[in-house]
């Protein structure tokens, strides 16, 4: 763990001003009452996001994936968000920079703090170009549970999630019950299934969950998907 130097503005609202709409009342029952934003951009967050998650110490194979996937949606103006934890999150933050696209991240930890340490530099660049927010206000102490509160606040704020890759008691998995009930659609990429010894992803199919074989299978359920085809073709 990594405590910073903070001297930046930081912007306190709700979920609602962050989303530019009012929640309804399945939202709201595991919605924060409060966000602490650190960004130099404004809100509410524009266009269509998406959640790219999964295991920290994941494969070469998971991370080239989560690279690709977050490379093609930025191509297509999709916000990429996730949680800056190492291996899939990491790989998801920094290729949507590197491809000139915008992320936010979700903190398990106050502003203040970094997880893992060696994310530092990463979070200083989302915070300075893109979004940075946590729902734990600066001085409050960092928690195990507090990364399964977070997860259920990206689900909250993407309008698609997708696992990546994935462990039977990975904190990934928090996130994806999280999308299902609030009826946002939720894939699952198809190297998962090539492991017989995962339950989870058969259980979140018949929950309504989508095997993911192709990007473009995400556009599809965005809500500016009509344009964004359109445009493509």
């Amino acid at each position: 763990m990594q405590q910073m130097p903070f001297r930046r503005k930081v912007l306190v609202l709700s979920p609602e001003e962050l989303l530019g709409r009012p929640l309804n009342d399945v939202e709201q029952k595991y919605a924060p009452k409060e966000l602490y934003l650190a960004s130099t951009r404004g809100v509410p967050l524009t266009g269509p996001r998406t959640a790219i998650v999964g295991s920290r110490k994941a494969s070469d194979r998971g991370i080239r994936a989560a690279e690709d996937i977050a490379s093609f949606l930025v191509k297509e103006n999709v916000l990429i968000v996730s949680g800056l934890a190492e291996g899939i999150d990491t790989a998801a933050h920094t290729s949507a920079i590197e491809e000139g696209g915008s992320t936010a991240a979700v903190l398990g930890t106050p502003l203040n703090k970094t997880y893992p340490a060696k994310n530092a530099k990463l979070q200083e660049i989302i915070m300075d170009k893109h979004w940075a927010m946590s729902q734990f206000p600066i001085g409050s102490p960092v928690q195990p549970r507090n990364f399964v509160i977070r997860n259920r606040t990206m689900a909250l704020i993407s309008d698609a999630s997708i696992i990546v890759e994935a462990g039977e008691s990975s904190g990934s998995l928090h996130q994806g019950w999280e999308a299902l009930r609030l009826g946002r659609p939720l894939f699952i990429w198809e190297d998962i299934f090539n492991d017989a010894s995962l339950r989870w992803p058969g259980k979140m199919l018949e929950y309504g969950a989508v095997k993911l074989t192709d990007p473009r299978q995400v556009l599809e359920v965005l809500p500016s998907s009509s344009r964004i085809l359109n445009v493509a073709l």
